[in-house]
């Protein structure tokens, strides 16, 4: 191992591509990284690494100190022995896995390679390490396109009540003495203790809309909206006290979807996360199409965890109404039922094992003990929407225009 030195000295300034062990952070450790970028800081080398197998949340600037030089792969070298595509510094290996069954079980479309390879270059190094949101300082996952004189900063100050990015925390200071904002600016359409949840719309309030897409992709790894918000409804989830209602985390959906999409995207706030809210915000979005009285299903694709949240609330309610019913169920009467699309009961009763196909037609085949094993298994008590308290109407249909 060596200790930073000068560029002119003899550590050499490693090429881009280059694969070699980094001490993981924190230990002694090491895992095999991939250089994505470099920067000349200072008469010091800093690399912009992705841990090789590992989510790109974990991709960060380290100091040539933490190499292993003892086993560095050139890239050269490296690509004549593999596959030209280097996609995998975007999605990792275990992504790819979990991303190609999020396409096999939900059917989504391919998407444009050229857009995709667009999208790679343009977001793989993270540009803002750490924001501090009220009293939370929070370090960054992803990429996010915030404007070119906020991305170069270390560090963001962000309001927590209208989003409002900074530069500075003095600026924020003065900024707190004269923001009258102190919940989300929509209607409030549910609360319970100290939950509310806001409706705001995209048109009505764009640019805190706007302000709330470019926060959630610092934690989000897939191309989201980011101005064009007026389409959206953004249903914002937040904890109550006597200073007001602070942001949790949110889902957005469409106002008018020909897809049976009940939800865009959704993000629990990193703080906020391992807690019960993003399943609560997956049973909200399905409480609201029960009063639209549709079925809903989530834009695809998910995001790797976005698969684990869903999965996880359509087995919790898929369990308790085939307990409830004994089994004694249709696919189509479960949806009616629970306003799960078909596709997504389908998919999930098999990865339960708990459906088969028989003289083609899918039929769920199940005894009361095997249900109740599974809830015991897979079935933890989360923080549930009450119905009773959700007061929302549903948007009108846009107007059909006839021509005579």
């Amino acid at each position: 191992m060596h200790s930073p030195m000068e560029v002119d000295d003899a550590l050499p300034a490693y090429d881009i591509g280059t694969r070699l062990p980094c001490q993981w952070r924190g230990n002694d450790t090491y895992q095999m990284v991939e250089i994505i970028e470099r920067r000349h800081v200072l008469g010091l080398w800093e690399y912009y690494v992705h841990y090789i197998d590992y989510n790109r949340r974990l991709d960060e600037w380290v100091t040539p100190d933490r190499f292993d030089t003892t086993r560095v792969e050139i890239a050269s070298a490296r690509s004549s022995k593999e596959p030209a595509d280097t996609s995998d510094r975007k999605v990792t290996r275990n992504m790819k896995r979990k991303l190609n069954d999020i396409h096999d079980q939900n059917g989504t479309q391919d998407t444009d390679p050229a857009l995709e390879k667009e999208h790679e270059e343009i977001t793989k190094v993270k540009n803002i390490n750490t924001i501090e949101l009220g009293r939370y300082e929070v370090d960054t996952w992803y990429f996010s396109p915030y404007p070119e004189e906020f991305a170069t900063m270390d560090k963001l100050f962000i309001c927590e009540f209208c989003l409002k990015y900074m530069k500075k925390r003095r600026t924020l200071d003065r900024h707190k003495l004269k923001c009258e904002l102190r919940h989300p600016p929509g209607d409030e359409i549910y609360r319970s203790g100290n939950i509310s949840v806001f409706e705001v719309d995209g048109k009505k309030n764009k640019i805190y809309c706007q302000n709330l897409c470019l926060l959630a992709k610092l934690f989000l790894d897939h191309k989201t909206l980011y101005y064009d918000v007026d389409p959206f409804l953004f249903y914002i989830l937040t904890e109550v006290d006597s200073r007001g209602c602070h942001v949790v985390g949110y889902f957005s959906k469409e106002k008018h979807s020909m897809d049976d999409y009940n939800l865009a995207c959704i993000l629990t706030l990193p703080p906020f996360q391992r807690k019960g809210y993003g399943k609560f915000l997956i049973s909200l979005a399905y409480e609201l199409s029960k009063k639209e009285n549709k079925v809903g299903t989530p834009e695809k694709p998910l995001s790797d965890l976005g698969l684990l949240s869903f999965r996880s609330y359509w087995t919790s309610v898929l369990l308790e109404i085939l307990r409830k019913y004994r089994g004694n169920l249709s696919i189509k009467d479960i949806s009616s039922l629970t306003a799960i699309k078909t596709e997504d009961i389908v998919s999930t009763l098999q990865s339960l094992n708990l459906i088969k196909y028989w003289k083609g037609q899918h039929v769920i085949s199940v005894s009361p003990k095997v249900i109740e094993e599974h809830l015991q298994q897979n079935c933890k008590q989360t923080l549930k929407v009450d119905p009773n308290k959700l007061h929302w109407t549903p948007l009108a249909s846009p107007k059909t225009k006839h021509r005579y």
